[in-house]
């Protein structure tokens, strides 16, 4: 197994320059945590993290400094240096609320260093200098079968982000939760969290490939009613799994990350706004989904071109259906915005003050609408 393969050339680069530095202290030191798990899911390596053995703290310290990398979580002995993450091995206990709250302690044993891990499948320990393998926990076995496991129950429970993190990566790697974490995540509460912790780990739900896989285990471990306060009738559950399956294909990548509350809070007929406060979403949330219309019951040309006339259909979420591409397309509002032949000037010529003037607008752009689709659409 070469890590190098894996790595941009800049990456690998300053992998080799850290491999042959390390080399000098210790022959234990591994590449550990998503690394390792992309490398056996044949994904490229985006951020590489090493755990560093048999250097006591003081030394570690002093050799990193020399060597030009910058301590980032002092406490936990972690350091930063370029695009790479580098640690001593350590064990964690939970000593109050919050996820600084932890007593941390440096330990040389691979296997109880490991056991702080979230999933099996994360709790892999590749070395560097000889690239063998320790897997403690089955996680090569369970990447292979997709399956996504807790490593340990107790340490699991001290981090209840890590249950928003389970239904992440199975949206992004299309992998199912074995029925006993399920379980033990059902039982975690979530109030300790902060609503930035949560909305990183959403995000990347919202932009995963396999989002009805994110979306089913968002209801099995019971985020929906903790998060939202909502539980899901089994025929909605039906159709908006339907719905992300079937569509999903269709979505502008533009806006990929948007449509995953869309769909939801279409189908639930719930306010996403009131989502968006809860998870203190980011602005540009916000402005998306200020821009998409309320749904009428049927979808007609008059809406179509209606809705154009502020935003291109491509900009409306709804544009995964493919009738409503196609037909937007034939009307030539799939790109571009509908224009009428008002003019706000005009509309203050006819003596129209304050927000007369914004409803006069409105009502000649709908009257030219009508008489728009009444000579130049063809009736079916």
């Amino acid at each position: 197994m070469q890590i190098e393969d894996k790595l941009s050339e800049k990456d690998f680069h300053n992998f080799k320059i850290l491999k042959k530095y390390l080399l000098k202290y210790t022959k234990r030191a591994y590449l550990v945590g998503g690394a390792v798990r992309d490398i056996y899911l044949n994904n490229s390596i985006k951020d590489l993290d090493i755990e560093v053995y048999d250097i006591e703290p003081a030394k570690f310290d002093k050799i990193l400094r020399d060597f030009g990398a910058i301590g980032v979580g002092k406490n936990f002995f972690v350091y930063k240096w370029k695009n790479i993450d580098i640690s001593l091995p350590r064990v964690e206990k939970k000593t109050g609320i919050g996820h600084r709250a932890f007593d941390v302690q440096i330990t040389f044993d691979e296997k109880e260093a490991s056991k702080r891990r979230d999933f099996t499948m994360n709790a892999l320990m590749l070395n560097i200098f000889n690239t063998g393998l320790l897997d403690f926990w089955g996680g090569k076995t369970d990447i292979e079968n997709k399956i996504i496991k807790i490593v340990d129950d107790r340490s699991f429970k001290e981090d209840s982000l890590r249950v928003f993190r389970a239904v992440q990566f199975s949206a992004r790697f299309g992998f199912k939760c074995d029925e006993k974490s399920i379980s033990l995540m059902q039982q975690i509460d979530l109030k300790d969290l902060s609503k930035e912790r949560i909305f990183w780990e959403l995000e990347k739900l919202f932009k995963a490939r396999y989002l009805h896989y994110g979306f089913y285990y968002f209801i099995r471990v019971a985020i929906m009613r903790k998060l939202f306060k909502i539980d899901i009738a089994c025929k909605d559950f039906y159709k908006i799994t339907k719905e992300l399956i079937l569509h999903q294909k269709n979505f502008v990548s533009k806006y990929y990350q948007y449509y995953f509350l869309y769909i939801l809070s279409k189908f639930l007929d719930e306010d996403i706004n009131k989502w968006l406060k809860l998870l203190n979403a980011p602005k540009e949330y916000e402005k998306i989904y200020k821009l998409q219309p309320k749904l009428p019951k049927s979808i007609n040309d008059r809406f179509l071109l209606e809705t154009s006339l502020k935003i291109p259909i491509n900009s409306w979420l709804e544009n995964y259906n493919p009738n409503i591409k196609k037909r937007a397309i034939e009307l030539g509002i799939f790109k571009n915005k509908f224009k009428t032949d008002v003019n706000a000037l005009d509309v203050l010529k006819n003596n129209f003050k304050g927000r007369d003037i914004a409803v006069e607008i409105k009502r000649r752009e709908l009257e030219f609408i009508d008489k728009y689709i009444d000579s130049v659409i063809p009736q079916t």
